[in-house]
Parts: C-alpha cells; structure tokens; sequence
C-alpha cells in the first residue's frame, strides 16, 4: 500500500506513548445482532500485506488478512453489547460500550488508544479519535478486521439458528430481503426493536386467525 499508515502511531509515540492500540467498532448499523468493537497492538511499523479499512475488502480477503493480523499482532481483543444493552443504552452508548470492554481486555492496558470516528467517552486511557481512522491508522484498520469479521461469523452462527431471516447473507443489515423476512416472519429475539419502527405497522401478526 502506498499511504502511509503509521502517521498517528508514530505522532503518539513521539508525544511519549508506549503501548498504542486501535480500536474500531462493527455493527453499529444493523437492525439485529450486537455491536462489536476490537483493540488491537501491532508492532511499530510492521507491514501485512492487504490491511485496509475492512469495508473495502471483500468477505474472503478480509479472512485473509485476519489471520495475519493475528499472527503479528502483540495484543488484541474483540468484544461486543448485547442486543438488550442496545436496546438500553442506545447504539452509540453501547458501542463506546463495547470500546471500553475491548480495550480493557487487552493483556496490557494501553496508555493511548486511537479510536476511528469522533467520538470517545470515558475510556479507560488516553484516547485520540480520528475520523475515518480505518483508512489512516495501520492499527484502526486491524481492529476494523478483527471487529468485522468476528461480527460476521457471529451472524453467521445466528443464520443457522434463525433461517428464515438470512442472516448469512445481510448480516443483519436492513436489505430488502431482511425488511421482507421481518414482515413475514416478525422479529426475532436477537432484533433491535427500536431499530424496527419504520416496520411495525406492516408486520404480519403473531395470530393470524
């Protein structure tokens, strides 16, 4: 990759940090399924091959880089809010939610993580948010990886619990084909309900007699 995307690292370590993290959230959108967030440490300036924002990588090269990341990456953590916590907290209560847990759950707490977007509230150490952080920091872009794709293969394991609303191919987005599951099928536990509004008054009726 041409960019350079260890600016932020290398700002943070000159500004005396030591232990620096990425953290990027997935799921934040969908109308069912948790969100998740990771907090990943790479090594300074180490180079694997295909990091990216994960939005602009397909499913399986995603997978790919995954792997790598693992395999290089001095820390990580993945961590989730559950539906319920959405539903209680709002989505973006539970996605600093979410955050917090990934950060905390790293072997070593971090003394500065880099958070993709604007937004970061009461972290459990020095915190720097950078809009659109997945195409800027080498660590935000792993995190975004590690996020999605734990996030995915979660929704997978739902596909094959919930069938009927083909969660193995939206992932819990509201495509036509989701919109018209819910419609058929009403919600399933593991819907957002406040995510739904715009469906309630067309959903079929539990009782149809």
């Amino acid at each position: 990759m041409s960019r350079d995307l260890w600016i932020f690292e290398r700002a943070a370590e000159e500004n005396g940090f030591s232990y620096i993290c990425g953290v990027d959230e997935a799921g934040r959108g969908p109308l069912a399924g948790p969100v998740y967030a990771a907090a990943c440490v790479l090594p300074a300036g180490v180079e694997i091959e295909g990091l990216d924002d994960s939005k602009k990588l397909s499913e399986k090269k995603r997978d790919i880089v995954y792997d790598r990341i693992l395999s290089v990456a001095l820390d990580w953590c993945v961590a989730s809010a559950s539906v319920e916590e959405i539903e209680q907290l709002n989505i973006l209560n539970a996605t600093m939610l979410a955050m917090r847990r990934a950060i905390r759950g790293l072997k070593k707490l971090p003394d500065m993580a880099l958070i993709d977007g604007n937004v970061a509230r009461e972290m459990p150490c020095q915190a720097r948010t950078i809009a659109g952080g997945d195409g800027k920091s080498a660590s935000i872009a792993a995190a975004s990886i590690l996020a999605k794709v734990s996030r995915d293969r979660y929704m997978l394991e739902l596909d094959r619990e919930y069938p009927a609303y083909g969660f193995a191919k939206h992932k819990g987005y509201g495509t036509k084909q989701h919109n018209d599951a819910i419609l058929a099928n009403g919600p399933s536990p593991h819907h957002r309900l406040s995510f739904l509004s715009g469906l309630v008054g067309l959903m079929k009726p539990a009782d149809d007699e």
